[in-house]
Formats: structure tokens, C-alpha cells, sequence
């Protein structure tokens, strides 16, 4: 990775199988665009007090030239999100979405209306 990636885990143990992952789903990011200059994930779990299953949540930060990505996967709207590593999937597949848009735009690929 050319880039610094820094993974950071909240009311968690670190997991090297769940830093594998992310770090995984960061290369495809690079295939996606050799401009990145950094990315920050954050995964965490939230509070045991839950009723529910423990939720989890997952931060991404994705600097760019000119602007950066957030994804905030986060919340209890998906009960799938049980399960660390579909949570990890959803947020990367909306990061690389957004990466691709940004692309795109830089590019000048996606029309701009003038006002």
C-alpha cells in the first residue's frame, strides 16, 4: 500500500483476522484510484447495555486531492450488522462507490449544471 492506512478499533479487542480484512478491502480501493493519500477506518462495537445484538459500527476517512470520503456505516438499521465483517463489507462497498464518483468527476466524466 503506498498509502498510510491507520485502523483504529473501539470497545474492542484488535483482531488481526478483522485488520486483515480491512486491509484487503483497502487494496481494492487502490485498483479503484492511485490518488489516495491516506485512510483511516475505525470499527467499533457499542456498549453491552444494548438489548439487541452488538451492532457494529464502521468509519471510514479517505483522503483525496481536492476532497476527502467519509462513510459512517453505523446505527441499527441493518440487524446483519451483527456480525463484524458485513458491517466491514457495507462500509467499504459505499467507500468504493463514492471513490468511483470521485473519480468520475475529476475526470470530468459527470455533467455540472451551470447556475
Amino acid at each position: 500500500m503506498p498509502f498510510p492506512v491507520q485502523i483504529t478499533f473501539r470497545n474492542m479487542d484488535p483482531s488481526p483476522a478483522v485488520e486483515a480484512r480491512i486491509r484487503e478491502k483497502v487494496t481494492k480501493l487502490e485498483h479503484i484510484s492511485d490518488r489516495i493519500i491516506g485512510c483511516d477506518v475505525t470499527v467499533e462495537a457499542p456498549h453491552r447495555h444494548h438489548h439487541k445484538g452488538k451492532l457494529y459500527s464502521v468509519h471510514i476517512n479517505i483522503s483525496l486531492p481536492g476532497n476527502d470520503v467519509h462513510v459512517d456505516h453505523a446505527g441499527p438499521e441493518d440487524p446483519a450488522h451483527e456480525d463484524v465483517y458485513v458491517a466491514i463489507r457495507d462500509a467499504f462497498d459505499a467507500a468504493i462507490r463514492q471513490v468511483e464518483d470521485h473519480v468520475r468527476r475529476m475526470r470530468g466524466d459527470v455533467k455540472t449544471h451551470v447556475s
